[in-house]
């Protein structure tokens, strides 16, 4: 197989190796997946994203997503606007449609340089998220720690695209996503698995997050993270948040925004560069 080109792109940090499959061909497979975005052998990103031409005729683009464990997921905040970018360059325009698993989000060239996102409304059915039974999903039955006395608790979740469970915290810096998430990301309750953000409320509008992603592992940002944690916020029982906010994640800032007028959430934040390349056909060898 002869070399496939690829751009590197990141949103605050948490990165992509996207793959135009418009103009070229490439079979992937979760091996294959797990070779390009590995950091040390491959070209490095905690995601692969695809570009294909869309199902749906009101789409620009179809955007794949397969996380750097090659499962396959339906939503990515940060790749949106990664992709969003070059497709407005692309086009010249300054607005642009995707069509994602999760349904067609709707793409805009905000002030400053940056991107807004329609990322639609959240789900807070316990069946949309989906769990493995019928809870109250503003407080779901998880304890980490001594069941007497748990270190965390009754977390909050929703589906923004894919499944989020936010523990709101006093202190973020008093627990450790990388020890904590893999438990919770597979937790039985999950049956498709769950990202896990740890959110401590500074102010109604200003909350610092740190996210755990399924499939992925501790990332810089987490888009749809930062809109999981407004909408279960201001949804918790003495509404914690108000319904726009900053949301300040290891890599940078996101603004969101669940609007009351039609109940979508629009998530506004940067999309970046980073190089171009090709992938060399001894990486994309059949394993």
């Amino acid at each position: 197989m002869s070399g496939v080109s690829f751009f590197k792109m990141h949103g605050l940090g948490n990165d992509f190796v996207i793959i135009d499959l418009r103009r070229q061909q490439l079979a992937l497979d979760s091996s294959r997946v797990q070779r390009i975005t590995d950091r040390h052998r491959g070209v490095g990103a905690d995601m692969l994203i695809t570009l294909e031409p869309p199902r749906d005729p009101r789409a620009g683009i179809f955007m794949g997503i397969h996380n750097a464990d090659g499962s396959e997921v339906d939503a990515c905040g940060n790749a949106t606007r990664c992709v969003a970018r070059l497709l407005m360059k692309e086009s010249g325009q300054r607005h642009t449609v995707i069509e994602t698993g999760a349904g067609l989000l709707q793409c805009w060239a905000a002030a400053g340089g940056l991107i807004t996102v329609d990322m639609g409304a959240p789900k807070f059915e316990w069946e949309a998220i989906p769990l493995a039974e019928r809870m109250d999903t503003r407080g779901i039955d998880i304890k980490i720690g001594p069941i007497d006395n748990p270190v965390l608790a009754f977390p909050s979740v929703v589906n923004v695209g894919n499944p989020h469970c936010v523990f709101f915290v006093p202190d973020i810096a008093a627990h450790d996503p990388s020890r904590i998430g893999p438990l919770v990301e597979n937790h039985m309750l999950f049956p498709e698995r769950t990202n896990v953000g740890f959110a401590q409320i500074r102010a109604r509008n200003d909350i610092r997050l740190r996210v755990w992603e399924r499939g992925v592992g501790a990332t810089q940002a987490c888009g749809t993270a930062a809109c999981a944690v407004v909408a279960a916020g201001a949804r918790k029982g003495k509404n914690l948040t108000d319904r726009k906010a900053r949301v300040e994640l290891d890599g940078g800032i996101l603004e969101i925004d669940w609007r009351e007028a039609d109940d979508h959430i629009y998530m506004t934040g940067p999309a970046a560069h980073s190089f171009q390349g090709t992938l060399d056909a001894e990486l994309l060898a059949p394993s």
